[in-house]
């Protein structure tokens, strides 16, 4: 083991922990960072405490804490453990401990001083994974304010310096070389008319039969492993077994995929990006590199996740034709031109850009950050996401208006577990032993489903797997409530409360639903669920092509008992829409899930108020383009938002159409007394209305700075057009302007008018900012022009200090 290339740079490394606070390590694949150098830092650091090895994926964390005590003729528990979600081995005599993400924050959450703790291994951290971006910012936390002799090692196959260096510029970089032996890189594109399961298993038997040695092929998902894995068996030849590896599968169908084969036989492992990095698979000389991967990317609006198929990144290549020369010379081929290869991002977007943050802006309140720039960061978290996860945690009540954390969301935070699952805990261990018993099963289930293809969470309640037991255990120890015996009635009440937006509607008999929150959803036309009315829906994936998200998991409801049972999920209102025959208003109370109509009964005479509140609702979902604008409330619009631009010292209201959708209360609604039919909405004078905006003294500074009309030097008073995006505009005749030597100007002198210089027959002459440059300048090409098609009309030389006239020189003699 001395022998691996990491061993090289061992001396250095421990020199740069006792100096420094943190140190980054780059050890590309191969150079036994992981399953070497931990046991090394453990003997010769001489630090105090435990080491935290920190692993991004369960998989690798389990196989990383065998091969580590393994080397010390023991098994996980003792010098070595390892912690993660429903499952540890750890003893007083562990001293390195291998840990997953999540398991992680919650030790920092727990003990931020991290009590016995030396030095924090965050590894494969170029997979620049939510929770690893977590931990560091939190680290970095607990180092500047209560650990300074606490040391932190990142280690990377691809550091990313230029990120890095900023964050962390005092940390020593220290730099092993990677893999043992060198791998012979080939490009090879698939044909534009194959499918790339063909192509692939196609190039795969090919490669299989003129090469000796395992191979190791990456594919995008799981779907493609399958496809492939058929496609290939009978093709290849007798001595080679097929392997997949995917984090679903068992640990003893992925230790077939990563132990060496037996005497005599060789192996195809059919992987996902899983197989990268810290998984050591033996036996492999071949990679074949297919070049995509699944990523999984949040949408804020939707609040769901889409499955995107994308080209990988250029670090991902090289980590990928790695795993071809860790024990002797390799070949590896990229199923692409090199020039896409060349093409492709040098490194892969880091997931804070692209998850939900629910879950991670729980763990900054429960931090105490109010605020994600009070900590350090490679990446900020994207503010449209942020505002998302804290809507979400705010309508499950783990925060309160000021979106601090009330006693539920801090009891929800120590759960460890998604939000929507964490609120259905904490609720139903209020309600009895039993819903909390199945409220645990539900959350098991949902953070671990399963894949048979069937989505109806009724089939798989009652055939609870070992490790959904195992983890329902663990969740309801967690609460600190008494626990009784799942059951099934309960399910789908207990998941309406925390997916009260993913209740869903049937429409038509093709397996699609409406959802609360709008969305379109479906399932296969054949599933038995499409019988179901009404179903919740917890589990679900965006489609790619289809407008309709896609049903993983749902479980019918019986609707006429939700108003009963979930009495604060079912809102009353007053709803108001247009009857296009008669002109006229109808009212109607009804009964919603969000978008979704429980029942409607007509009103023949509602109460004024709710009238107008369901006006104002009506006028919300219609937009702004609803009301009837006249000239003068549009320009007074216009003028509001020139002033906020122009004359930023006042406090002027916002203009745009959210701020006055948001606000319609307080300009609108008082105009809406006694509007009845569509003839008298559009009757209602917007102009005073958004007047209500301003204060008396806006109102005043407002007509002096940004006056409606202008005097020109006649005496006309002429009206001055304003825009959101262009200066103020004034059209008038040239001759009114003679005997004015300088454009006008607005906003207490801080913005020019642009002036629409007009002939006798009110046709454009000149657009001019500047007037003064005008009548020294190109006026006289103007008037030549004007006195020759207007000889009756005056063209003075010097128009700047003639006199202004609205008539021709007959009239301006006399």
């Amino acid at each position: 083991m001395s022998s691996l290339p990491v061993s090289a740079v061992l001396e250095p490394l421990l020199i740069a922990l006792k100096q420094a606070p943190q140190v980054l390590l780059l050890a590309p694949t191969g150079a036994g960072k992981s399953t070497w150098l931990p046991l090394q830092l453990l003997k010769q650091s001489n630090l105090p405490g435990k080491i935290l090895l920190l692993e991004p994926r369960r998989l690798a964390a389990k196989n990383v804490a065998f091969r580590l005590a393994q080397q010390l003729g023991e098994t996980p528990g003792q010098t070595v453990g390892y912690r993660m979600r429903a499952e540890s081995k750890t003893s007083a005599a562990t001293r390195l401990e291998v840990v997953t993400e999540g398991i992680l924050t919650r030790m920092v959450q727990a003990d931020p001083e991290l009590t016995g703790v030396s030095l924090v291994i965050l590894d494969e951290f170029h997979e620049r994974s939510l929770q690893a971006d977590l931990a560091l910012a939190l680290l970095l936390d607990v180092q500047n304010a209560l650990r300074d002799d606490l040391k932190l090692l990142i280690m990377s196959a691809t550091l990313d310096n230029l990120r890095l260096s900023p964050l962390l510029p005092d940390a020593p970089v220290i730099v092993s070389e990677g893999r043992s032996f060198p791998v012979d890189r080939q490009y090879l594109s698939l044909a534009t008319h194959e499918r790339l399961d063909e192509g692939v298993s196609r190039v795969v038997s090919r490669l299989m039969s003129e090469n000796h040695g395992s191979m190791l092929l990456f594919l995008p998902g799981v779907s493609e492993i399958t496809r492939v894995q058929n496609l290939l068996s009978g093709k290849v030849a007798d001595d080679v077994d097929l392997c997949p590896l995917y984090g679903a599968l068992s640990l003893e169908q992925q230790q077939k995929a990563i132990q060496p084969s037996p005497a005599g036989r060789r192996k195809i492992v059919l992987a996902t990006n899983i197989a990268e990095t810290s998984l050591t698979i033996e036996g492999i000389r071949l990679v074949v590199d297919s070049g995509l991967e699944r990523s999984a990317q949040f949408d804020p609006r939707s609040g769901l996740t889409r499955l995107v198929t994308q080209r990988i990144s250029q670090a991902s290549m090289t980590q990928r034709a790695g795993r071809a020369g860790r024990l002797e010379p390799g070949l590896c081929w990229h199923l692409f031109s090199k020039e896409q290869g060349e093409r492709a991002s040098a490194q892969a977007e880091a997931e804070i850009l692209q998850s939900d943050l629910s879950s991670f802006w729980l763990e900054l309140l429960q931090w105490g950050c109010q605020d994600p720039a009070q900590l350090q960061w490679l990446d900020a978290p994207p503010a449209a996401a942020l505002s998302a996860a804290k809507h979400l945690l705010h309508q499950l009540g783990a925060t309160d208006a000021q979106g601090k954390l009330t006693a539920a969301g801090q009891r929800m935070a120590q759960l460890g577990c998604e939000p929507r699952l964490a609120a259905m805990l904490i609720s139903s261990a209020q309600q009895s032993p039993d819903a909390l018993a199945t409220a645990a099963l539900l959350a098991a289930m949902l953070e671990e489903p399963p894949r048979g293809g069937l989505p109806d969470i009724d089939y798989w309640f009652s055939r609870p797997q070992g490790n959904w037991q195992r983890r329902a255990k663990q969740l309801v120890q967690r609460t600190g409530a008494k626990s009784g015996d799942a059951d099934a009635s309960l399910a789908p009440w207990l998941l309406a409360r925390a997916f009260s937006d993913r209740i869903a509607q049937r429409r038509g008999e093709d397996g699609r639903y409406l959802l609360a929150n709008g969305l379109g959803a479906s399932l296969p036309q054949d599933d038995g669920l499409t019988r179901a009315p009404w179903l919740v829906a917890p589990q679900l994936l965006q489609g790619n092509n289809s407008p309709d998200a896609r049903i993983l998991l749902a479980i019918s409801l019986d609707i006429t008992q939700l108003p009963a049972r979930l009495p604060d999920v079912v809102k009353e209102q007053t709803a108001v829409e247009w009857d296009e025959e008669k002109g006229t208003l109808r009212a109607w109370r009804r009964w919603q899930i969000g978008r979704l109509v429980l029942k409607a009964n007509p009103l023949a005479k509602p109460e004024d108020g709710e009238l107008q509140q369901a006006l104002i609702d009506w006028i919300r979902t219609q937009g702004l383009q609803a009301l009837t604008w006249s000239v003068a409330a549009e320009q007074l619009r216009l003028r509001l938002t020139c002033a906020a631009k122009w004359l930023p010292e006042d406090d002027w209201p916002a203009m745009d159409d959210e701020a006055l959708l948001g606000g319609l209360e307080s300009w609108l609604q008082p105009s809406l007394q006694g509007v009845r039919s569509l003839k008298s909405l559009q009757q209602v004078d917007l102009y005073d209305a958004l007047l209500r905006l301003c204060d008396w003294k806006q109102r005043q500074r407002l007509d002096a700075a940004l006056p409606t009309h202008y005097t020109v030097p006649t005496g006309s008073r002429l009206p001055i057009r304003y825009h959101a995006d262009q200066p103020p505009a004034l059209s008038v005749r040239m001759q009114e302007m003679f005997g004015e030597e300088r454009s006008p100007e607005l906003a207490e002198g801080r913005v020019t008018v642009v002036l629409e210089l007009l002939s006798p027959a009110q046709r454009p002459l000149q657009i001019t900012a500047d007037l003064a440059a005008f009548w020294q300048g190109s006026y006289r090409e103007v008037q030549k022009e004007m006195k020759g098609r207007y000889p009756k009309h005056p063209w003075p030389d010097n128009p700047a200090e003639a006199a202004p006239t609205r008539r021709t020189k007959k009239y301006s003699a006399q």
